[in-house]
């Protein structure tokens, strides 16, 4: 919401009577909750957040040093609102929706000047808009009027805002136009631009929740084969340092079959959103070749930006995201991490001297995360369209203790777990997601899809493959203590089938040109081949080849290079046969 938007507005004054850190205390202000003001002489953006007789108190997204008491404070009688309307694509904001590079060009300078603002999407830009309607249509809220080709990638689709009645249509005109001017007229008097505001703490409308049927593709093997989320799913990652967070998030905002990317760099360092920044620009969307910054709006808002503005991000991502979602888009929203918008929470808290919860945090923590994770889901939209909104959550744990409240609230919400874990990061297995702690609840519901699409054997292979490394957890307990030398037979073979899946299915080469990216049919075909030398090798056992013979075939390490293979499918079937003639020439 820029101070242009705010010109009509009905305002108040007030003045500050107290500054502690990004916490202001005004009196006389007249002003709700959650309204916009703007504090000082500077003008910082801020956000009501309490209000007690005659004192208000605001966070300020801004940097507050130097401001004082005395100076005024200016309400808008607006609350905070991101700016909807072409031009969010391919864009980079902060946690309040305000363009960087627009920023950058009024400052001439990276480093931005306190109290400067603009809108979140061009206002004075024009766009080719092509009408969906003609007059003598009726449209109602939500409503698709319009097509504006946004990138090379996207169709934004200009909507009837969702607060308008609708009625009939009196003009609709094609032409090239700015987001301001009116595209559709109604007979109402109602007048439809390509631009929408919408206030961030309020979920976009819809008719209802379904449940969510198709996989969110990530092309990540250990996920889609083990763990999958939904389109429409929400799935947490909580790691320690190190542990390799951002780079699974990454991997899912470049790969996951998403028409939409929305990611919120939420209080991470700042060489991460760096190289996000640098590399998605450069980087070709999988799908159709394009640029992948076409289908992507980064919100950059780093550990070193002011914490208020960290609280508000997330907000400014969902809000994003719903509003392509009521397009019938289905759109990924990557959030790193929620661990960092927790702690911004927990020192607004503390500055406002609440009522600490369990490590500080404030009571109403849970009740936070669930609101975020809850707009997530498979929507019918007002307008008849089905889009979804899938939310992926990182979360820092201190120390890697999975018993911190933001991980054990964010578990109680979400469907899926991915665990990361630091032992199997220091081993240099990466995804380093531990498979015994992971989990995901949609795995019954997504099951007819892999069937369909895939294999329809797909749930059964995954339950074998999960048997076997369950077993292989249950013998590394006896090895540890008697050696594997002390198995018997079987159980030294299960190993060895284990040690196939842990490295050539589980692992996955991120820098890899290939084996970045595992389509479903490649991560069947893989745990396939892995049951073929299982199958084989147990007849051989069964047969009474020595299980030092059936460890050593020359073939079986090739299973460890199917994933750098373009041409997997011939390379496959070449194993296969060779695996079963070396085995059974054994007896």
């Amino acid at each position: 919401m820029s101070k242009a938007d705010t010109t009509d507005a009905e305002t108040d004054s007030g003045v500050i009577q107290s500054v502690s850190g990004p916490v202001v205390t005004a009196r006389d202000l007249n002003a709700r909750m959650n309204d916009v003001v703007y504090v000082g002489d500077e003008g910082l953006m801020g956000e009501v957040i309490e209000i007690e007789g005659d004192l208000t108190t605001v966070q300020v997204y801004e940097e507050t040093s130097g401001v004082g008491p005395g100076e005024p404070v200016e309400n808008t009688g607006e609350p905070l609102s991101v700016d909807l309307g072409p031009g969010m694509l391919d864009a980079i904001y902060d946690g309040v929706q305000r363009p960087l590079d627009v920023l950058e060009g009024k400052m001439g300078s990276p480093y931005l000047d306190r109290g400067v603002d603009a809108p979140g999407i061009d206002l004075e830009e024009e766009w080719e808009f092509e009408p969906e309607v003609e007059a003598g249509d009726v449209v109602e809220p939500g409503d698709i009027v319009g097509i504006v080709e946004e990138t090379v990638t996207i169709d934004h689709k200009v909507m009837v805002p969702p607060d308008y009645e609708g009625g009939e249509v009196v003009a609709a005109e094609s032409g090239s136009f700015d987001v301001t001017e009116t595209v559709v007229e109604l007979d109402n008097g109602e007048e439809i631009s390509m631009h929408q505001e919408w206030p961030v703490r309020e979920a976009r409308p819809a008719n209802d929740k379904k449940t969510p049927r198709t996989p969110l593709v990530s092309g990540q093997r250990i996920l889609d084969g083990l763990f999958p989320i939904a389109k429409g799913g929400t799935a947490a990652i909580p790691g320690p340092f190190g542990s390799g967070k951002t780079v699974t998030q990454h991997q899912l905002a470049k790969y996951a079959d998403a028409d939409i990317i929305v990611y919120v760099g939420c209080g991470e360092r700042g060489n991460e959103m760096t190289e996000v920044i640098e590399d998605f620009p450069e980087l070709e969307d999988p799908a159709n070749g394009n640029p992948l910054m076409a289908r992507t709006s980064l919100i950059a808002n780093t550990s070193n930006m002011p914490v208020a503005a960290r609280e508000s991000c997330i907000y400014t991502g969902i809000t994003i995201a719903e509003y392509y979602r009521d397009m019938g888009y289905d759109v990924a929203l990557m959030a790193d991490s929620t661990s960092r918008w927790a702690e911004a929470m927990r020192e607004i808290s503390s500055r406002l001297e609440e009522m600490p919860g369990e490590e500080g945090y404030p009571a109403y923590l849970a009740a936070r995360l669930a609101q975020f994770y809850e707009r997530a889901g498979y929507f019918e939209n007002i307008n008849g369209t089905e889009g979804s909104v899938s939310a992926i959550g990182a979360v820092s744990p201190p120390g890697g203790d999975f018993s911190e409240p933001v991980t054990q609230n964010t578990l109680r919400i979400v469907k899926t777990f991915w665990a990361l874990d630091a032992d199997l990061a220091e081993r240099r297995h990466f995804p380093s997601i531990n498979w015994n702690e992971s989990y995901s609840l949609y795995k019954d519901q997504l099951d007819p899809w892999f069937e369909d699409e895939v294999a329809d054997d797909w749930a059964e292979r995954r339950q074998w493959a999960v048997d076997v490394l369950d077993e292989e957890t249950e013998l590394q307990e006896i090895v540890q203590l008697v050696g594997k030398d002390a198995l018997p037979d079987d159980q030294q073979l299960t190993l060895e089938v284990a040690r196939y899946l842990r490295e050539a299915y589980l692992q996955q080469n991120a820098f890899h040109p290939v084996d970045t990216f595992c389509p479903p049919e490649k991560t069947y075909l893989m745990l396939t081949t892995i049951q073929t030398f299982n199958d084989e090798a147990f007849d051989a056992l069964d047969a009474g080849v020595p299980v030092e013979e059936i460890i050593d075939i020359d073939s079986a390490p090739r299973i460890n290079r199917i994933g750098v293979q373009e041409d997997y499918e011939e390379y496959v079937e070449d194993l296969k046969a060779e695996i079963t003639e070396e085995l059974r020439s054994l007896y």
